[in-house]
């Protein structure tokens, strides 16, 4: 299953994904873990000393790959972010995905990839999506089967909407702290998810007393899935102190538990995963992607490509 944790900036999204990727690494489950945040924390809070290699950095390559001898796609220039796969196209298994030479291995087992930061070329004239769009690319050549796990970190906020990227998953998480700063993040993350029927799980983090939790479901109601107490465990890990799994408290590993059961419950789309390909390739070609490259991006798609395995 593929999942993405969103949320405010400062809300415990990159904590919540670095725990719930160790938390099913530790039950034998594997995973791929991607920071897509333009704050690049992922790696620190799994335990590495170094950042992998930014796939932002190496887009054309990645490009080159994917595209494979499908004929549509001529060369990496005239391939965007939302180039959907056809005949002829490198598919990716997840251990394709998992075995990345770009990725690092973190001290628990599981696989980390990285957009990479702005570079000194980008300041100024370049926009992050540039760099989430080796991700984008990524998923959509991707063919994971049961039993596997990526999980991304998202740009904190409803900046996820500024490309497809946030119909790529199975399950979202959206993490809201019981404030009112946290619950509007989840209203505008909520409208716009709806549209695209996007599956949507909210899990309440730093919370402090029963009132916290009340707050949280007076504003988020029936999509408030479970949250996190506040964690002198969790707290060690940020601070980079010892800390494993066994030392969080046993509400929040049940927490942890309750959103891996979520996700392996919830049915993969693969009918809607290749619709929503299409519209958000065709979507951009007529913005931004036909001018920029030349060429009808609408040709890319092949209408006798089906998606899934």
């Amino acid at each position: 299953m593929r999942v993405a944790f969103v949320g405010k900036g400062g809300s415990g999204k990159t904590t919540m994904s670095a725990l719930f990727a160790r938390h099913v690494a530790s039950q034998g489950g594997p995973v791929v873990a991607i920071d897509a945040d333009i704050n690049q924390h992922l790696a620190l809070v799994l335990g590495l000393d170094r950042q992998p290699e930014p796939l932002g950095a190496h887009l054309t390559e990645i490009k080159d790959r994917l595209r494979g001898t499908n004929p549509r796609i001529p060369s990496a220039e005239s391939m965007v972010k939302t180039t959907p796969p056809g005949r002829g196209s490198t598919l990716l298994s997840f251990d394709d995905l998992a075995a990345d030479p770009l990725g690092l291995t973190t001290p628990d087992g599981l696989r980390l990839l990285a957009t990479g930061p702005f570079s000194e070329d980008d300041l100024g004239v370049a926009c992050y999506h540039s760099k989430v769009g080796a991700v984008e690319l990524l998923l959509n050549h991707l063919v994971d089967g049961v039993g596997s796990y990526v999980v991304v970190d998202m740009t904190a906020g409803a900046d996820s909407f500024a490309s497809g990227l946030f119909t790529r998953f199975d399950l979202t998480f959206l993490v809201a702290e019981p404030t009112r700063q946290g619950v509007s993040v989840y209203r505008q993350y909520r409208n716009y998810a709806a549209q695209y029927d996007v599956a949507l799980a909210v899990v309440g983090n730093k919370v402090h007393d029963e009132s916290d939790v009340d707050f949280l479901r007076e504003h988020v109601g029936d999509d408030l899935l479970t949250w996190m107490g506040h964690s002198a465990a969790v707290r060690a890990m940020e601070q980079g102190r010892h800390f494993t799994l066994d030392d969080l408290e046993p509400a929040n590993a049940d927490a942890l538990a309750l959103l891996r059961k979520t996700l392996d419950e919830q049915e993969k789309d693969w009918e809607r995963f290749g619709r929503q390909t299409v519209e958000f390739h065709l979507r951009n070609a007529r913005a931004w992607g036909n001018e920029r490259t030349g060429t009808d991006l609408s040709e890319q798609i092949d209408p006798g490509f089906v998606y899934g395995p």
